[in-house]
């Protein structure tokens, strides 16, 4: 009975394969026959909008499920008018680049000076689709809320991605509390992972911070505060009025359209290629945005 049962089983499984082989795609067509339930608005009040002093705009999806504490004080700190004036401090070639609110002000309401240490979350927390290829840091790795996590099997965490979005800290046990932040602007440092907290990633603009000159001093400081970037505003998208805010959508990683995506990521039906590889690694694979037609 039992070998009946497995035999069973993988015919299924073959007819199944069959099935899915017949109906896949390139990445890109992935996309294109994504329905629009497939696409997820991005919260307003998940949003971080900055325009810098050249006039360049970056919007920031916030990671409240991931760290909460650390969110919280970001939101505080640019309802506080912190990171008004504030700038672009440091950029290391292949690594980040840092921002900081500006000196003085106001501690905002609420705001929590020393927050926990939210570098992992419960196994628990959110649906997590598993990408189902090994991985050199986690035991698996995968998408939760279209978000690239790892997993040990009783912890979940946020990776270190090109885009990627952490909160600058100094020697544990300090785990910053959201005054200078930085995005990932090279090769995925995931050796940060469950070290620092990430509490977001960049949606629109990195392009344009990954441009910047990089910083001459230890770790890509900048040498002189004339070399440094203004960010000339910071604003919750919900408290913009609504003809200026980012319309971003995310294709939702619990559907079908993200399904036949991921696996056209992994194996590569574009007449470019001669062999796919068969495998991806979650940071290949970041959840495709939009804007909102």
């Amino acid at each position: 009975m039992r070998q009946r049962t497995g035999f069973a089983a993988a015919l299924a499984l073959c007819a199944t394969m069959t099935a899915q082989a017949a109906t896949r795609s390139t990445a890109q067509e992935a996309i294109d026959r994504a329905p629009p339930a497939a696409w997820r608005d991005v919260p307003p009040e998940d949003l971080l909008v900055m325009t810098l002093g050249d006039g360049a705009r970056v919007s920031i999806q916030l990671a409240t499920l991931f760290a909460p504490v650390h969110v919280a004080n970001i939101r505080a700190l640019v309802r506080a008018g912190r990171f008004e004036g504030g700038a672009i401090v440091r950029v290391q070639d292949n690594y980040v680049v840092q921002w900081a609110v500006a000196d003085g002000g106001a501690t905002p309401a609420g705001f929590v000076a020393k927050p926990p240490a939210e570098y992992d979350v419960p196994a628990a927390t959110g649906l997590f689709r598993p990408l189902g290829f090994r991985d050199a840091y986690a035991q698996r790795t995968g998408h939760v809320a279209g978000w690239p996590v790892g997993e040990d099997g009783s912890r979940r965490w946020l990776v270190h991605c090109y885009g990627m979005v952490g909160v600058g800290r100094d020697m544990p046990p300090d785990t910053g509390s959201g005054v200078e932040l930085y995005a990932v602007i090279g090769h995925a440092p995931r050796h940060l992972d469950r070290n620092i907290a990430l509490v977001g990633r960049v949606l629109e603009g990195v392009d344009r911070m990954a441009a910047r000159p990089r910083g001459s001093e230890e770790m890509g400081f900048y040498k002189t505060p004339a070399e440094r970037t203004v960010i000339r505003s910071a604003r919750i998208a919900s408290d913009l009025p609504e003809a200026e805010r980012p319309s971003l959508q995310l294709l939702d990683s619990d559907s079908a359209s993200f399904a036949a995506w991921a696996d056209a990521r992994a194996n590569r039906r574009d007449s470019f290629f001669v062999r796919p590889a068969g495998a991806a690694d979650v940071c290949n694979v970041m959840t495709p945005v939009r804007k909102r037609p």
